[in-house]
């Protein structure tokens, strides 16, 4: 009997410590279902993946209209340089179209000036002719020589009396007949003819209109041999020996 009722006592004492445990085990099985009743298991799992997907949705939209942005902002600025670009080739056109205008006006004031100029000169060589036809000559040295320099100003070609008298009185001592037959061009057969000893080539090359033909005419020779020595000396006045 002794033996039972201590096992008895035993048990009871256990008993007493599983239920202190027992209730310990449900106080926090009560914690543990208030927290799952109040936040079941579905809903948390939604949570979970609507806080897992939110991020992802909040933040692309962001970044589209960032894109969008810039894409807008680059269109912008695409336009902004082709409308610089346009109104630069606009004013270059309008620059070259100026341009042009004004070489044209300056060509056209040019031409206008030479006109007038070859009109003046055109009129004076009229009036000398005019003044030389009227005007009377002796039939000697003094005046072949002032008839020739008349003619010589009309066709611009340099001379003085004192330079075509001296030349003159060297080569032919004034003798509009004189005639080379003994110097190398007479050897080559074109003797030196006339007041200034002229070759018949250089005579007809030089000739100048409004004279002569005549190698032997005083005037044509004259003329003709005062234009030579301006080609290639300058003037008659430039030449002080055989030329």
């Amino acid at each position: 009997m002794s033996k039972n009722f201590s096992f008895i006592r035993k048990s009871r004492a256990l008993t007493k410590t599983q239920k202190l445990a027992a209730a310990g085990v449900t106080t926090l099985g009560a914690a543990a279902i208030a927290v799952s009743a109040a936040v079941p298991g579905e809903a948390q799992t939604t949570v979970a993946a609507d806080t897992a997907a939110a991020p992802v949705s909040v933040a692309s939209q962001p970044v589209k209209d960032v894109k969008a942005s810039v894409t807008d902002r680059l269109a912008g600025d695409s336009l902004k340089v082709q409308a610089i670009a346009a109104k630069k080739q606009a004013a270059a056109k309008e620059k070259a179209a100026v341009a042009a205008k004004q070489a044209a006006a300056q060509r056209k004031a040019q031409a206008a000036h030479h006109a007038k100029q070859a009109a003046g000169r055109a009129a004076q060589r009229s009036q000398m002719q005019t003044v030389a036809a009227s005007k009377t000559y002796g039939n000697d040295l003094n005046g072949w020589i002032r008839q020739s320099l008349d003619i010589m100003k009309q066709h611009n070609i340099p001379g003085s009396y004192s330079g075509l008298h001296r030349n003159i009185m060297r080569e032919s001592s004034g003798n509009p007949r004189a005639i080379n037959l003994w110097d190398i061009n007479a050897v080559n057969g074109i003797p030196s003819k006339g007041l200034l000893q002229v070759i018949d080539p250089t005579f007809r090359t030089y000739h100048v209109p409004g004279t002569s033909w005549n190698i032997y005419d005083p005037v044509a020779n004259i003329t003709a041999a005062c234009n030579y020595a301006a080609h290639r000396y300058g003037s008659m006045d430039n030449v002080n020996s055989a030329y």
